[in-house]
């Protein structure tokens, strides 16, 4: 996975940047990279440039002496963007242009970041210039703005952009989004502004401001530029670093499936998906890999939990030496040790992480491959997913947006992805109806979501429903000990009482602590969502057979991925509710 995620840095600046300040802005990007890399080591940046003149190529001048890949992002074909530059300008154009890395040229209408007709914006030339501008900001973590720090009035201006990046709303196209999108936090407003000042008349800095000077901004902090990166941010970096770490110490699994393990070899792969399936390969392996040391965790703190109450009910009936409690106090140590460990590992967060990146990454694939979503797009994907979570999740969404990224439509190279892959994907990812060992898997032969959850629920049913009859057969046993004692009374004798007291306590203990572990794993709630699952599959499956039209067809994977994404947002907010990590011992 190496050389897959980056720290992408947008940049949009002023044309007429005042000659004698361009040292000290120089230096002021190059300190603003240098933090960035020394903060985030494992997580290496790249920067989105539209190369036009003044402070977005400086920025890429920086950039590329410094090593950072670059994307040029032109608004328009090159030989009609060249048109806007002045010889010394072209000059430097054509020397970035031959050191980036990657080169997007956006077509009028073709992209989610398309202004709408009746936008405010009436020139064609300013409508192109916005749509480059929104397509940085909607690809980048962090957007580096060289701005005087004032409103210029300009739709497609720096001013603009700085208001759209930190709000998410440009005039003109507000009204595409529904209200609840609108008026929702969006984790993509982080900004890092660089005062600078413009050669004109009027061209000094905002008040207040002083060219050369730097800070971070956010919608949260209320556009007041701060020294240090706001710690939300700094936490969801830490968990986009956390997770190339963690993939990086990854062993190779040979049997370890892949999204591609049935694809047909005739068939040409897209990169968007090659990028999509070695992600998810990661984020799969690492999410069962914390899975298992969440359900051993938990498991081991509810033993102890029981073998603490069982020493503790020994040591009354038996009237045990007092040495007895340090095997009490052991136990508890142990427990509370392991409750700490799990906690500064993290194992319950990175698993719920992982988890739902991975499912969202597997939409992505299948979509990508489809053409469905809406073809190169960079919004589908991750424009809602988990958006109404903390920012802290909003690394999941970054990863999500290089997917997008790779999967525009019209990087140069890039191709749409065969038709011929449509059918694959809706007997891969949707499936059929089967059931028993076909539905769970066993035998290998099922494939396809609509197969997983269908025996997901049929499994995770019969366990809920063995679970409850073990629970009960204790409680109730622990109830009998009681009613033994009770009725017998005096009959009992000396070394029969404690062995009937501590069944007595321990039966309905047991009883108890594996209801808390069905309560914490949400076992029932988790058979209502595969259920619910079932049916969305199931009724997609039904469509896609009656479908007349491959359009219908992706029509009904959009929404089926839609769904997808929705589910798993609810499913990591009700994990989130019992982590590990917050439960005692008591």
């Amino acid at each position: 996975m190496k050389g897959d995620l980056y720290l992408n840095i947008g940049i949009t600046g002023h044309r007429d940047l005042v000659p004698a300040e361009i040292p000290v802005l120089e230096s002021a990007v190059k300190s603003f990279f240098l933090g960035l890399q020394q903060r985030y080591p494992d997580l290496p940046l790249k920067l989105l440039s539209p190369l036009a003149a003044g402070g977005d190529q400086l920025a890429a001048r920086v950039a590329v002496e410094a090593g950072i890949p670059l994307v040029a992002v032109l608004p328009m074909k090159q030989s009609e963007y060249e048109r806007d530059f002045t010889p010394d300008e072209l000059a430097g154009f054509r020397a970035l242009m031959a050191a980036a890395d990657q080169v997007v040229e956006l077509s009028p209408g073709a992209n989610h970041e398309s202004i709408p007709p009746d936008a405010p914006i009436t020139q064609e030339r300013d409508r192109r210039y916005a749509e480059a501008g929104l397509f940085v900001s909607n690809h980048c973590q962090v957007l580096l703005a060289l701005w005087d720090g004032k409103a210029n009035g300009s739709p497609a201006g720096t001013a603009e952009m700085v208001r759209y990046h930190l709000t998410a709303v440009l005039e003109g196209m507000a009204e595409r989004q529904s209200s609840a999108h609108l008026l929702s936090d969006n984790e993509n407003d982080l900004a890092y502004h660089i005062v600078c000042s413009r050669d004109r008349p009027d061209g000094d800095p905002a008040p207040g401001l002083i060219a050369g000077e730097a800070g971070w901004l956010s919608a949260r902090s209320g556009h007041i530029p701060v020294g240090e990166l706001p710690p939300d941010y700094a936490l969801m970096f830490d968990h986009f670093q956390t997770f190339v770490r963690d993939s990086a110490d990854l062993g190779t699994t040979p049997d370890h499936p892949t999204l591609l393990e049935h694809a047909p070899r005739d068939l040409v792969i897209p990169p968007a998906a090659q990028l999509a399936v070695r992600l998810f390969d990661s984020a799969d392996r690492l999410a069962v890999q914390f899975q298992r040391r969440v359900s051993r965790g938990l498991s081991v703190l509810y033993t102890i939990a029981v073998l603490m109450g069982l020493v503790a009910i020994t040591f009354s009936e038996y009237s045990l030496p007092h040495q007895v409690l340090w095997v009490f106090l052991a136990l508890f140590f142990s427990g509370f040790g392991l409750h700490l460990y799990s906690g500064r590992r993290q194992w319950h967060r990175k698993y719920l992480d992982y988890r739902a990146l991975a499912e969202a990454l597997r939409v992505q694939f299948y979509l990508s491959l489809a053409g469905a979503g809406g073809s190169g797009t960079v919004a589908f994907a991750h424009e809602n997913f988990l958006q109404k979570q903390d920012v802290e999740l909003g690394w999941i969404r970054h990863v999500m947006r290089t997917v997008s990224a790779r999967a525009t439509a019209n990087v140069v190279g890039n191709a749409e992805p065969d038709a011929r892959w449509l059918p694959w994907v809706i007997e891969n990812w949707v499936g059929g109806q089967v059931s028993g060992d076909r539905a769970s898997g066993k035998n290998g032969a099922a494939r396809g979501q609509l197969a997983y959850y269908t025996g997901k629920e049929l499994k995770n049913s019969l366990n809920y429903r063995r679970t409850q009859q073990l629970g009960a057969i204790c409680l109730w046993a622990g109830i009998a000990m009681a009613f033994v004692l009770a009725i017998a009374g005096g009959r009992v004798s000396p070394d029969q009482r404690p062995v009937l007291m501590i069944m007595m306590g321990i039966l309905p203990l047991i009883a108890g602590i594996r209801d808390a572990i069905s309560h914490k794993k949400a076992e029932k709630e988790l058979i209502k969502q595969y259920r619910f699952m079932a049916r969305i599959f199931g009724n997609a499956r039904r469509m896609l057979d009656d479908a007349g039209t491959d359009a219908f067809r992706r029509r009904v994977l959009t929404a089926l991925g839609e769904a997808a994404l929705e589910e798993g947002a609810e499913w990591i907010l009700m994990h989130r509710a019992r982590p590990l990590e917050h439960q005692g011992l008591g």
